[in-house]
């Protein structure tokens, strides 16, 4: 970093990536931003000034040391920042620069873990939620692999099971034993072991609960269809879909019970319409949106949204230029939507991804946004779909018309 670069860092105040520190800062404070950074997106400690931006300088011996031994004996896992010196009006700033952690990071003090994370400016202590959260995003824990309380053998669908096993999976079925049973549910991670009992997963209530929102309230979908272009009061239908995700088919492979997926597919069927056209001399009715565009988008949001964020639905909303699916939880790991755009694969939800793809509910590639939704959507009508990364959710939206004004 030269000099320059430094001082519109300074003029700039602290941020999201930047905290200003003198370096009579105490260890266990400067451990706290720097767990902070680590669990965030890294960012950039400038010892030597003040919190107002005033340049103080450095003047403690040996500075390095002193930063490098907090590193490796506050921060735990332990860090090497890449550390530099910048000269500015004659008095030095010392420039500590932390990438993103790979792992949950904590201060170690007084025998005890304390994880902190970045918001704004700040740096507070993580809330339960949020170091849960973290703990995924990290890919240190699976959400869907977490024991439901409550929850029994006598929670799941033993029809929805006994036909992904008989007709999904092609196993032949065992009989109607418990223990059996619950062997061959923990062999496929469908129930778990918690202090010696074997219960439910949450990606096994999920897929196969007799009423998932029981255990888990955030396990449906909020949709509304509004008449016009925004939200208002005055809708065409509203309501809350739930049950379990994967449908029950018969042996011909007809659904005999719907899921979470065909029940939101029926919501959007009965809330848009089809237009017609001439093509030379026959007409052709086509369909505000295509079905498998739709299907992906739903699959997408049920299979990779963060169930750890409690109390919030997926958002299925249907306007009259467009529709919205809006999935709670950033995009996981590194996924971004330019990476994403190109075929990038990464998941939260490892059990719930891997049991849609026994269904086809999934492309086997793994690249249906891409091929399915994207190119689906280029195809119908020419608009390519925004998809839009938040910190706290991610948004695919479709538009019916050719003109987006």
């Amino acid at each position: 970093m030269n000099r320059t670069e430094l001082m519109e860092i300074i003029r700039n105040g602290e941020n999201s990536g930047v905290e200003f520190k003198r370096d009579d800062v105490q260890p266990v404070d400067l451990a706290k931003e720097i767990v902070a950074f680590l669990n965030f997106q890294g960012g950039i400690i400038l010892l030597g000034i003040d919190d107002d931006g005033t340049i103080r300088g450095t003047t403690r011996q040996n500075l390095e040391e002193w930063v490098m031994n907090i590193c490796r004996d506050k921060v735990k896992p332990e860090v090497i920042p890449y550390y530099e010196k910048v000269e500015i009006e004659g008095k030095v700033i010392a420039v500590c620069t932390f990438s993103q952690g790979l792992y949950v990071h904590h201060r170690w003090h007084n025998q005890h873990r304390y994880y902190y994370i970045r918001v704004g400016s700040t740096s507070r202590e993580a809330s339960p939620e949020e170091l849960q959260r973290l703990f995924q995003q990290r890919g240190q824990i699976r959400f869907d692999l977490k024991s439901v309380s409550g929850a029994t053998f006598d929670d799941l669908d033993m029809l929805r099971l006994k036909n992904y096993f008989r007709n999904i999976r092609g196993q032949d079925i065992l009989p109607d034993d418990v223990e059996a049973w619950q062997q061959l549910l923990f062999n496929t991670e469908i129930m778990v072991v918690d202090q010696d009992r074997i219960i439910p997963s949450v990606g096994g209530i999920l897929l196969f609960g007799k009423n998932p929102n029981h255990y888990l309230p955030q396990a449906g979908i909020s949709a509304v269809a509004y008449k016009g272009q925004e939200k208002d009061y005055n809708t065409t239908e509203r309501g809350i879909i739930r049950g379990p995700v994967v449908a029950r088919f018969n042996e011909a492979g007809e659904i005999v019970d719907t899921g979470l997926v065909e029940r939101a597919i029926e919501f959007v069927r009965r809330n848009t319409g089809t237009r017609a056209y001439l093509v030379e001399g026959r007409r052709i009715d086509k369909p505000d949106y295509p079905e498998e565009v739709i299907r992906e988008t739903i699959v997408n949001a049920i299979a990779h949204r963060d169930y750890t964020i409690s109390g919030t639905d997926i958002e299925l909303s249907i306007y009259s230029d467009r529709l919205e699916v809006i999935s709670p939880g950033r995009l996981p790991n590194t996924v971004t939507v330019e990476r994403m755009k190109a075929g990038c694969r990464a998941t939260r939800n490892e059990l719930i991804k891997e049991i849609l793809r026994d269904y086809h509910y999934v492309e086997a590639t793994g690249l249906g946004v891409p091929r399915k939704i994207i190119a689906g959507m280029l195809k119908h009508n020419g608009i390519e779909p925004d998809l839009i990364g938040e910190e706290y959710s991610f948004m695919v939206r479709l538009w019916r018309e050719k003109s987006k004004g």
